[in-house]
């Protein structure tokens, strides 16, 4: 594999203008009704998703298919990771006793058979916020016991006991933790509460606690790694019985300055092909790469294709495609 460390002149010269393979199809027809009625559940039902407050752009191809990210816990997080746009408060106020319910509303009311539900970090409270996560999720799972649900946890601040709680008999299908990018970057990209060591943990623990569950985990790229130590990450998730991974590009949220990272390299489509391929190659059973490429991009198809074992069209080609 390459080492990608570009010149710093070619550097700036992205950072300028993005490329363009990282241009998104704004919805048409059904599509924007499907969009439209998605923004709406999730208005009228006083929810939050990573989808808006992440700046995902993905969010138009997603809620064209009447499927959205909710973030549950909050609108603000503990923590202050320098890639992230959701706001950061050190005592956020209480999470909503109604949101379950209104969640399982949401849910309901747009039919979905597959939803990701994500977290803010909680470290004001005592369990991490472990209690208030498993209580959305049965929500949505007693009101619509046919929908999967995949949980994008936070790292619970290594609070083992509190992670045993939720994922004790949870009906889940599939537990997801982010190591967001590689170890030696940790301290530039990360909250300080955060690691790649504690994030591995979790999800070795996760497996360990639940086998039947797939663990599942995301990189960005673009941050100042290099290829090896993107596929030395890759093999460590592995490691810990990871079968499930992402790998996306980063882009800034905001302008780059004192808390937002700058881009440091736009990864090439080929590339994140090569990352596929070293994935499959390491035994991950359900890969996406490619630079729009997020953590929940298209969940539902990944799990599909580690169960099934039929490999699904990669990242870079669907959005070629369009």
């Amino acid at each position: 594999m390459s080492n990608a460390a570009g010149s710093s002149a070619s550097n700036s010269a992205s950072r300028r203008r993005l490329p363009e393979w990282l241009r998104v199809n704004l919805p048409a027809g059904r599509a924007q009704q499907a969009f439209n009625a998605t923004q709406h559940a999730v208005a009228e039902n006083a929810l939050h998703t990573v989808c808006e407050e992440a700046r995902c752009p993905n969010i138009h191809d997603c809620w064209a298919r009447g499927t959205a990210t909710f973030m549950i816990a909050g609108q603000s997080c503990t923590r202050g990771c320098r890639f992230c746009s959701v706001e950061t408060l050190k005592t956020p106020p209480p999470p909503d006793v109604a949101e379950p319910q209104r969640l399982a509303d949401a849910v309901a009311r747009l039919g979905l058979d597959y939803i990701v539900v994500t977290v803010v970090n909680r470290d004001d409270l005592p369990d991490g916020g472990a209690g208030h996560y498993r209580r959305c999720v049965e929500a949505v799972r007693a009101r619509m016991p046919r929908t999967r649900v995949e949980l994008l946890c936070s790292d619970l601040a290594g609070n083992w006991g509190a992670l045993e709680s939720l994922l004790d008999g949870i009906e889940l299908a599939v537990f997801a933790h982010n190591v967001e990018c590689v170890e030696r970057l940790d301290k530039i990209v990360r909250d300080p509460r955060a690691s790649f060591a504690q994030s591995l943990e979790v999800l070795r623990r996760a497996r360990r606690l639940r086998p039947d569950l797939p663990a599942k985990s995301s990189l960005m790229v673009g941050l100042g790694e290099t290829d090896d130590e993107v596929i030395a990450a890759l093999e460590r998730l592995r490691g810990v019985g990871v079968e499930l991974v992402t790998l996306g590009q980063y882009l800034a949220p905001g302008r780059p300055g004192t808390r937002y990272l700058p881009v440091e390299r736009y990864v090439e489509p080929r590339q994140f092909l090569a990352y596929e391929e070293a994935a499959r190659a390491m035994g991950f059973k359900g890969v996406a790469s490619g630079p729009l490429v997020r953590s929940s991009y298209r969940a539902g198809k990944l799990l599909e294709e580690a169960v099934t074992g039929q490999r699904l069209p990669s990242a870079v080609e669907l959005h070629r495609l369009g």
